[in-house]
Order: structure tokens, then C-alpha cells, then sequence
């Protein structure tokens, strides 16, 4: 490691460069109220492949502050910036990492005049261009979810105001090496804390305005979101969707200050990164990140499992990931109805790929969750859907009967949760977990005792895994459909009456669910609803929403109503056993 100062005006920059002088420059810089220690583990990482520099803002640790404590206005940043590539002998385009404000700073470089040409990739980390925000918070005041994001992130945000302000700043900026430790934990990246924090203020005072110029920019970009970041939301942070060309996305599951917690993959990512754009190939992990950063399409470049997929909700689900730019596995016993799946998707544009699964067959799905890794990577989403149904008394289920259905309904989705959430949990980005319970799970029925326990478990377990995943990031959602027109009706299989009176009602349950005429569609839009704003319980469909209101608020009404279920479906099998 070579130490050398950087004159830029009246302000001596301390900087530190690592690896050797012949290989590209990859350049860091850190935010408030940081110094480039910050940096010092991702930096030792970088040093075998690049030459590594990273210095002090003006301000910050070793370096000088302006003698006008409102001079940290971004021209002056940029100059800073500037001088340190003049300064190291930076003759060829450098490749730039910034964090928090460093960032900030990083999107003025690649967006503007100032630094045209010296700047081949930018590699952004917790810290949005203004404008980006801007447009964002604009277009996200026309729904409603788009109100609550950026209420979310006003909520985050309302430290900034604060330390802008002339006497408050200087009281709050005295309170931040508290909030900072707890926050990064321990220890601290230099001494110069204290003395920092009150200094870097002036980037509040000189820089919250919106830039002049315009916000786009053909520099690739890599802007890496860490999902538990305190200050900033994902949403903002993803801003820069539609405003750079070439933009690569990645999220990991940290806090804001991801690159001194997680060295070791915020490193991984910008070798990866930097020797693409120097010419390397592109790695189905970078070709996924780019996916990602397609404005428009929420799921680009997801990888999603869908399991009974061949038809009903699984295939509607599959192919609503796929419309939102997601790969989807489509999964399902019946290999045939899986293939006509992935060609429907094929055809809309697409990308699916079929594999045949009975979710009941432990050593199967262990091969199965093994060939998604090895051959796609680890899922972001994975939809637990598979079911059967199973109707009549208990009494006349036979032993095969309940170990068929709780095999398939519950085994298989601990089997989903327990083999693709342990690679979420080990790749440590996040992800979420769909199950499809029933509206069964909230109304008792006398023909419906065992898929209901079924349905029941799998809500429960939901609701448990989602107390477990949440330290990892990973959401779990149940979906609880009401009467859905799927196949299942007419695949229903009865028990305790003769076969005759079976195939009738069979064919009347299939005929009532048509006349209710509710398509899986919508049970796949709640899905997608569901991930994107990571909803615990999720009912679709009236009944659905009845059923759950009256087991929390009136269990002898729920309890009375399956009564009558259960007294209408004795006459009906009378009378089709009468042959009336």
C-alpha cells in the first residue's frame, strides 16, 4: 500500500493506492460520515486483480476541510475527484465504486460533463442520483403503493433536513458516532469520527438541491441494493431503473454499510463487474444482474419456481412471472401439462424451462432442487402450488388416502421451503417463499377434513417459516384462494360412495367451479402482489376473505355455516344415490 497527498485548490487529499500500476484502476469512494478505512477489506480484495485507490473526502480523516464549511458543493467533489485521477497518473478510463455519498458523487461524475471519458463503469451502493429519486417519488404519487414507498422512504429520510439545517446539523452530526457504532458495530473505521461528522455536514447544506443536467447515462452501471439498509428503501434505490443504458442490479442482504459487513461479495461483484467491461466474458450471474436493471418489468431476470405448474394456478403463476421478464422453472408430475406451459410462455416471449417432479418423492425433490442450482442458480422466488383434493368422511379415508394427500399438500411444501429456502438463506440476498394453503384453512367442512388439515398446516407453517426467514431477508407468504376455476375440482377424488355417484360429483363440483367462473389469473396477480410487497396471509376471492374474517371473529358462525355445507351435501349424494 503506497500513502500519497493530492492537491485539488486549497484542499490536500489523502489517498491510498493498492496493486499493481499496470493493471486497471478501480477507484472507491466512501460516504458520510466514513473515511476510505471504510473501504480497507473490500480494497484488499480488489488488490490482486486492480490497482485499488481510495482517499478521504475533503473533510474526512487524513485529508483537509475547506476553509468555507458550506464548500462541499458536488463541482468541488468532482474537482476532488478529478485531481486524484490526475494525481495517481490515471491516463486510461477508471472504473468508480461509490457508497452512500460516494455514490452520490459517482452519478454526478457519470452523468455530466465534468469527468466525460475518464469513467468506464460505475458501481453504485446506497446512494441514489437526486433526480433519479425525483422522477421516482413523481411517478410512485399515482397509486397507491407507490404513496406508501415513498412515505417509507420519507420516514428514512427525515434525518437529512436536519443536518442541513444550520444549528440543528451541529446537534445532530454530534449524535452520529453513537447511532453509528450500533449501526456497523464494532469499532469504527478511524479516529477522526467525531470531528468528521460535524464537518461533512456541508454535504448536506451544499448538495439536497436537484443538479442541473440531464440524468441519464451511457456508462454501464452496477447498482448493488442492500435490503436492510436503514436509510434507504429498495424502491429509491432502484430509481436509476430507465436512466442508465447499461444497468446491472444486485441486492444483498445487508445494512447500509454492506461493503465493510459483507467485504467478501461486494468484492466478488465488482471483479466480476470491472473485468466484463474490460472484456471478460459475461457470467450468467452478470446476465441476470442486467436483466434486473430492465425498467419496466419488476421480475427481470428472476428466477422463479413454480411446482404444479401444469395447469390451473401453477401455470397462470408461472406465466405472470414470465410476462414480468422472471426464468421460470415450471414443475409438475404431469410433464405433458408442464411443456404446454412453458410452450404458452415460449410463445408470449418468454423464458421457461419444464422438468417433471412429484413433490411426495423426497430423493426426487432433493434431485430436483439440485439440478435448479447447478443449472439456473438459486431461486428468488419459489411457489409451492402442487396440490390434490380429497372429499367424504374420515371415516372412510383409508390409510393410503391421508398419507397421499398430506405427502403432496404439506410434505411437499416443507420439502419446497426446506431445500430452496436453505439456498436462499446460504446465498444471503434475500428471496421469498409462496405456499398455496386454501380457503379451507379457515373453514371447517365435514367432506373436506383432511384436505382442510392440509391446507391448515400449510398456513401455519407459513406463518412460522416467515418468523424464522425474516433474519435472513427471506419473506413467506400463504395464499389462500376461495373457489378457483382449476382443474382440481374435476380431478377431486371421493371417498365412502360408489363409483358412479363419484363421477357425478365430480362433474357437479367441475360445473359449479366453471359457473363461478373466478380465473387462476387472478390468484397469480395476488401471487405477484403478494412478493413484491411481502404480504404474510393473502385471501383471494370473496369466500376466501369471509371465511378468514369470521375464524378471527365469530368461530360458531364459521362453525354453523359448514353445518349447512355439510346438511346440502347429504342431500345432494342422496339423491344422486337414489338415481333422482
Amino acid at each position: 500500500m503506497r500513502d500519497q497527498r493530492v492537491t485539488s485548490g486549497r484542499i490536500e487529499l489523502a489517498v491510498r493506492v493498492r496493486g499493481e500500476e499496470n493493471r486497471p484502476t478501480v477507484v472507491l469512494v466512501h460516504g458520510y460520515p466514513d473515511t476510505s478505512a471504510m473501504w480497507d477489506e473490500v480494497a484488499e480484495r480488489l488488490a490482486g486483480r486492480f490497482r485499488v485507490v481510495a482517499y478521504d473526502v475533503r473533510g474526512a480523516g487524513a485529508s483537509t476541510e475547506p476553509d468555507d464549511p458550506d464548500d462541499y458543493g458536488m463541482d468541488a467533489l468532482l474537482g476532488d475527484l478529478a485531481a486524484v485521477l490526475d494525481g495517481i497518473g490515471a491516463d486510461a478510463p477508471v472504473h468508480l465504486v461509490g457508497h452512500d455519498w460516494g455514490s452520490v458523487q459517482g452519478w454526478a461524475a457519470v452523468t455530466g460533463d465534468r469527468l466525460a471519458g475518464r469513467v468506464a463503469s460505475f458501481t453504485s451502493i446506497s446512494g441514489p442520483d437526486w433526480r433519479h429519486a425525483a422522477d421516482w417519488a413523481r411517478a410512485s404519487l399515482w397509486s397507491p403503493r407507490g404513496v406508501r414507498d415513498v412515505l417509507a422512504q420519507a420516514r428514512r429520510s427525515a434525518y437529512m433536513p436536519l443536518l442541513a439545517a444550520p444549528r440543528a446539523g451541529q446537534v445532530v452530526a454530534r449524535l452520529v458516532p453513537m447511532t453509528f457504532r450500533r449501526a456497523i458495530g464494532d469499532g469504527e473505521p478511524a479516529p477522526t469520527l467525531a470531528r468528521d461528522a460535524v464537518h461533512g455536514i456541508g454535504l448536506y447544506r451544499a448538495n439536497l438541491g436537484l443538479p442541473p443536467g440531464d440524468a441519464r447515462t451511457d456508462v454501464p452501471v452496477q447498482l448493488i441494493v442492500p435490503l436492510l439498509d436503514r436509510y434507504g428503501t429498495a424502491p429509491l434505490l432502484l430509481s436509476a431503473r430507465g436512466h442508465a443504458s447499461r444497468l446491472h442490479v444486485r441486492r444483498i442482504m445487508a445494512g447500509h454499510w454492506a461493503p465493510r459487513t459483507h467485504p467478501e461479495a461486494i468484492a466478488r461483484w465488482v471483479s466480476e463487474f470491472v473485468e466484463h467491461v474490460e472484456g471478460g466474458p459475461e457470467t450468467p450471474e452478470l446476465a441476470r444482474a442486467r436483466a434486473a436493471g430492465e425498467p419496466g418489468r419488476e421480475f427481470g431476470g428472476a428466477l422463479v419456481v413454480v411446482t404444479g405448474a401444469g395447469s390451473g394456478i401453477g401455470r397462470a403463476t408461472a406465466a405472470a412471472f414470465a410476462a414480468e421478464g422472471a426464468r421460470v422453472v415450471v414443475a409438475d408430475i404431469d410433464e405433458g401439462g408442464a411443456k404446454r406451459t412453458v410452450d404458452e410462455i415460449g410463445a408470449r416471449g418468454g423464458e421457461a424451462h419444464v422438468y417433471q417432479v412429484d413433490v411426495a418423492d423426497a430423493d426426487a425433490m432433493e434431485r430436483f432442487a439440485e439440478y435448479v442450482r447447478d443449472t439456473f442458480g438459486v431461486p428468488d422466488v419459489v411457489v409451492n402450488n402442487a396440490g390434490i383434493a380429497l372429499a367424504g368422511s374420515l371415516l372412510d379415508m383409508a390409510e393410503d388416502d391421508w398419507t397421499r394427500i398430506r405427502a403432496i399438500n404439506l410434505d411437499g411444501v416443507y420439502r419446497g421451503c426446506r431445500l430452496f429456502g436453505r439456498m436462499m438463506a446460504e446465498r444471503g440476498e434475500g428471496g421469498h417463499l409462496v405456499n398455496v394453503s386454501s380457503v379451507a384453512a379457515f373453514a371447517p367442512s365435514a367432506d373436506l377434513a383432511a384436505y382442510g388439515a392440509t391446507k391448515a398446516a400449510v398456513l401455519n407453517l407459513s406463518e412460522s417459516l416467515r418468523l424464522d426467514l425474516e433474519r435472513h431477508g427471506i419473506g413467506v407468504t400463504a395464499i389462500c384462494p376461495g373457489v378457483i376455476d382449476t382443474p382440481i375440482a374435476g380431478r377431486t377424488r371421493f371417498v365412502g360412495v360408489p363409483a358412479s355417484v363419484a363421477d357425478d360429483l365430480r362433474a357437479r363440483a367441475g360445473e359449479a367451479v366453471r359457473r363461478r367462473g373466478y380465473p387462476p389469473e387472478k390468484v397469480a396477480r395476488a401471487v405477484l402482489r403478494a412478493v413484491r410487497d411481502d404480504r404474510a396471509v393473502v385471501p383471494v376471492a370473496l369466500e376466501a376473505h369471509v371465511g378468514r374474517v369470521l375464524s378471527r371473529v365469530s368461530p360458531a358462525a364459521n362453525r354453523a355455516v359448514a353445518r349447512l355445507g355439510r346438511r346440502a351435501g347429504d342431500r345432494w349424494r342422496s339423491r344422486l344415490g337414489s338415481g333422482s
